[in-house]
């Protein structure tokens, strides 16, 4: 079936038949009702496209820079946890996917290889995902050990005072391996046998004091731009820039936090508008199409993080799965430029798009 697969959304069938159910469940499954999960992907749905004729598009400029470093095309890949759960290589086959298709991979902080591993790897432009844990000393090191081993960001993921309330984890009592970055500076081990180690043991390792104050303290003990993750209002915006961040992601974690939440593509504008492009802006969560892509892109995003696809890419052909993945989406991402009359990136415009606020503005 592999040879047949004619978009991104069937290899997460693969990646079901390819997976243990604990696992798959544990990559595809999101928070409570799952309400935000659907919302991630159906919210794109409603977004049409707007496209312009007559315009010469015999070549297509899919290039983009984030942060000083050009891609290939405005798709990286976002953080998600523990790859080896999804194939043998890990970390490893997705940074390699991510250098042969020229775009920014960001390691989980719950990677199942190590930033060091990873880093030696390949070639590939890598930031790093850090959560804030209650010993301090613990985001010190890693932040040190991602610095010294070329890594170009760091990604704080502040949504996550606690772990959200996964129930497909609970009811498949899904163990944590032990976490490779944390090799000798902490144990995740078992501490009982009634259940999923996984909200326990998450919840006794982060930091819920973690505010914007501390922004100020993650500045002072690294020279890395700082991307804030998890921000889904103007308000939360306007305080990361004002805390001195280098980037913005638009996120609600792939929806497995606080369920109920806004698909993260229905308040991408609102943040944009809110920062008015002093520092970039990413969008996280639901991307499955090159129309998606580029629907953020005409909102304001730079550009978009892949999560999900790259690990069910990953389940079904390793390294090779990945990089099917990547330049799936970017090739129709292509055709959709061509065909909507955008000979580059620059040339997406809000003007490309009409949404259901345009729709009810034009109706007032």
């Amino acid at each position: 079936m592999a040879d047949e697969i004619v978009n991104v959304n069937e290899f997460q069938v693969l990646a079901r038949q390819a997976l243990p159910k604990m696992y798959y469940d544990f990559y595809a499954g999101g928070a409570e009702d799952e309400h935000t999960l659907k919302k991630n992907v159906q919210e794109f749905q409603r977004i049409i496209l707007l496209p312009r004729v007559l315009v010469d598009v015999s070549s297509i400029a899919l290039s983009t820079n984030i942060l000083g470093y050009t891609i290939s095309a405005p798709i990286m890949i976002a953080p998600t946890a523990m790859h080896k759960l999804a194939h043998p290589e890990g970390e490893l086959a997705t940074a390699r996917a991510a250098a042969a298709c020229n775009t920014i991979m960001t390691l989980s902080f719950t990677a199942s290889c190590s930033v060091e591993e990873v880093a030696a790897s390949c070639d590939a432009v890598r930031f790093f995902q850090l959560y804030v844990c209650k010993r301090r000393d613990i985001a010190v090191n890693l932040v040190q050990r991602a610095e010294k081993s070329g890594y170009k960001a760091i990604v704080l993921t502040a949504d996550t005072p606690r772990l959200g309330r996964r129930e497909a984890d609970i009811k498949n009592k899904m163990i944590l391996p032990q976490l490779k970055n944390l090799e000798g500076l902490m144990s995740i081990e078992v501490f009982s046998d009634k259940g999923s180690n996984i909200k326990p043991n998450t919840n006794e390792i982060f930091d819920p004091s973690l505010c914007w104050r501390d922004i100020a303290w993650l500045k002072y003990i690294t020279n890395l731009p700082i991307l804030i993750k998890g921000i889904l209002t103007r308000e939360d915006a306007i305080k990361a820039m004002e805390v001195g961040a280098a980037g913005i992601i638009v996120s609600n974690h792939g929806a497995r936090q606080l369920d109920y939440t806004p698909a993260t593509i229905s308040v991408l504008e609102e943040v944009v508008q809110a920062v008015g492009r002093r520092v970039p802006v990413l969008l996280d969560g639901g991307v499955r199409r090159g129309t998606d892509v580029f629907k953020a892109l005409a909102l304001g995003a730079q550009a978009v993080l892949v999560g999900r696809p790259v690990i069910y890419g990953l389940a079904a052909k390793g390294e090779a799965g990945v990089r099917k993945v990547m330049q799936m989406l970017k090739d129709e991402l292509e055709l959709t430029m061509a065909l909507a009359g955008c000979p580059s990136v620059e040339d997406i415009s809000r003007g490309h798009v009409r949404t259901d606020r345009d729709r009810l503005q034009s109706m007032l």
